[in-house]
Parts: structure tokens; C-alpha cells; sequence
């Protein structure tokens, strides 16, 4: 297959515009770098609340990307893999910073399988489709605020899932976690973001 020229880049999918840039060529990393900068900056820069660290982890995410460009695996999304990536590189700086902050209920990180169960959240919850009526509008400063505050597994949970919309399974695939576990994170962000609104208005 002769390669395409710049003009065709736009007609590919990411898994072809993956395998030219695996095979060294230039332009289809440029493509992928057009097609995720301005979604990856967004996710981190919602993670870090820095705009200028947001920008170095950006471009330390799309180095990462390059030099591993050959692991990536074809029958999963790319978006979710680089997504993945830069997930990882924002947590990895908040825990730096000593920026994880506990669960305000005070449960532990690790629970059990039987504890996640309990309190995973099913699909169509009243309470998720309010939140979403709230945080689909725009996030508002109080809003940013409180999600600033919620420890970075909690924080990576309720922006992909309230900001950007991302299916709970595609969730779990990009933070390497299982299913129940993301729908419980999301649970618990939302109470504790209702505790802190509602601080906020008092």
C-alpha cells in the first residue's frame, strides 16, 4: 500500500495513522498530536488546575506515546489508550505534590470485593442523570473547586465520566481499574461533591 500523502490524513482512522507513525513516519504523528492535544491538555489541565504543568504533562504524554507507539494494541481504542497515558501522568504529579487527598468519609483505598458491590451505582441512577444536568452545562467555578479537592482516583472518575461523557466500561479500560470499582469511585465523588457544594453555600 503506497503511503498516503498529508492531504489523506484527515480519512484515516487512528489505528491506520497509528500504524504509519509505528512505522517512523513523521506526518502521522503529527496527525495524532492534531487530532488529541487539545482533548489531552484538557483532561490533565482539569486534573492539575495548572495550565502551564498541564502543558509539560501534555508533552511528556505524547513523548510517552511516541516511544511506546509500538506496544499500542489495534483492538483497543487509541483514544483510550493515550487518554490512559496522560491520566497516569497527571496522578503521578499530584501524588509528587502530596496532592491525594483522602475519601471524606475516611474509607480505605483498598476495599473489598464485597464492599465495592455494595456500593456500586447502576446504570440509569436518578442521581447520575442530575448530576450530569449540572456538570454537562458547563462546570462552574464552585464546581471546578470541588473537584480540585477530591483525591486523583476520584477526580479522574467524575471528569470522565460527568465532563466527558466516556461509557463506564471505556472508564475502567483507561484507568487499568475493574468496572464495579469505577462506579464506585463515581458514587463516592458525587456525595463527597455534594458535601462540599453544599459547604460552599453555607
Amino acid at each position: 500500500m503506497t503511503d498516503p500523502t498529508p492531504l489523506d490524513w484527515g480519512t484515516l482512522s487512528d489505528q491506520d495513522v497509528v500504524r504509519h507513525a509505528a512505522r517512523g513516519r513523521e506526518a502521522a504523528y503529527r496527525e495524532l498530536i492534531r487530532r488529541y492535544q487539545r482533548p489531552v491538555f484538557s483532561l490533565i489541565y482539569r486534573m492539575v488546575r495548572d495550565r502551564e504543568l498541564a502543558e509539560d504533562l501534555a508533552q511528556e504524554t505524547f513523548i510517552k506515546v511516541l516511544n511506546a507507539i509500538e506496544s499500542y494494541r489495534p483492538e483497543y481504542k487509541f483514544s483510550s489508550w493515550i487518554f490512559k497515558i496522560a491520566n497516569n501522568a497527571a496522578i503521578d504529579q499530584l501524588r509528587r505534590r502530596g496532592l491525594d487527598t483522602l475519601s471524606l468519609d475516611g474509607s480505605p483505598h483498598a476495599e473489598t470485593s464485597e464492599a465495592i458491590e455494595s456500593t456500586t451505582l447502576q446504570v440509569g441512577d436518578s442521581r447520575e442523570s442530575q448530576l450530569d444536568e449540572v456538570t454537562n452545562r458547563e462546570l462552574g467555578s464552585q464546581i471546578e473547586a470541588a473537584i480540585g479537592k477530591l483525591r486523583p482516583e476520584y477526580r479522574s472518575c467524575i471528569l470522565l465520566r460527568h465532563v466527558d461523557g466516556r461509557p463506564y466500561e471505556e472508564i475502567a479500560q483507561i484507568l487499568g481499574l475493574p468496572l464495579g470499582t469505577v462506579k464506585t469511585y463515581i458514587h463516592r465523588a458525587r456525595n463527597e461533591l455534594r458535601i462540599l457544594l453544599a459547604d460552599q453555600k453555607e
